[in-house]
């Protein structure tokens, strides 16, 4: 298969998945998040794959949502794009939960919206101090999507969760790794040499061990995440519609404070 907005590298049992939308600072569109899942699936199905490595081409990781795709929604009044992206960032940070292989993000700039989510469903996500966390969408009149609030609860707890998605604070590496859902954070000369580490250390470990820690992983704390997920789309697809919405995606483009009006 020909990818054109991600890329896809095997080598030395390692897939490495790389966003590549630098010019949007790799913000999710349709076509690239049916790419992401073909590449995961692709990479379940090959027995000679043990690790999958998510990168970011560019300065920027991710800042979720592609925020042109999302003034062209709106400007076209095309809600349903943006419900269809809702259903599909969700499966990924499903898919990489459930996947019975090691996922590691190796991140650096921003990282927001469904990437940050996408970074919580990943086993190890190691940050450059470069780095930011940023549940972004308080900015534009949305909920957390990808799984966000049901993973961002299991990983710092449900009053620090709660606090970030209400502010849309940045989260520094250094406190990301301070509140557990970075495994390592250090300088950006470092990043490759850190997940190099982190493989090596994880090539020790059985692949066996592995695929069973996560299958038990799954049973014993994410059970509940398909009706959380059926919530999640539900309000996502209502909030899409709203009037705030629009107005956060205008604000955004015309680089001013949003004025919400609960409509």
């Amino acid at each position: 298969m020909t990818f054109q907005y991600i890329t896809y590298l095997e080598e030395d049992e390692v897939v490495t998945i790389t966003f590549n939308r630098p010019e949007v600072n790799n913000g999710f569109n349709i076509p690239m998040c049916q790419e992401i899942l073909s590449a995961l699936e692709k990479a379940k199905e090959n027995a000679k794959v043990s690790f999958v490595l998510f990168k970011g081409e560019g300065s920027v990781f991710s800042v979720g949502g592609d925020l042109v795709e999302m003034q062209r929604v709106v400007n076209e009044d095309d809600i349903t794009s943006l419900v269809d992206i809702a259903h599909l960032v969700q499966e990924i940070s499903f898919k990489m939960k459930q996947l019975a292989k090691p996922v590691i993000f190796a991140v650096a700039g921003a990282v927001a919206g469904a990437a940050f989510n996408m970074a919580l469903a990943a086993d190890f996500c190691i940050a450059s101090l470069k780095s930011k966390f940023i549940q972004a969408f308080v900015n534009v009149g949305l909920a957390p999507d990808a799984g966000g609030l049901y993973l961002l609860t299991r990983a710092v707890g449900l009053s620090k969760a709660t606090h970030l998605v209400m502010t849309g604070e940045a989260v520094s590496a250094e406190k990301a790794e301070q509140l557990g859902f970075v495994y390592k954070s250090c300088e950006s000369e470092k990043l490759e040499k850190t997940v190099a580490n982190l493989l090596k250390k994880l090539r020790r470990g059985s692949k066996n061990s592995y695929g069973a820690m996560k299958e038990l992983i799954w049973e014993s704390f994410f059970q509940s995440w398909e009706k959380y997920a059926s919530l999640e789309l539900q309000l996502q697809e209502s909030l899409a519609f709203k009037e705030d919405f629009k107005e956060g995606v205008r604000a955004h483009a015309e680089r001013r404070r949003p004025q919400f009006t609960g409509e």
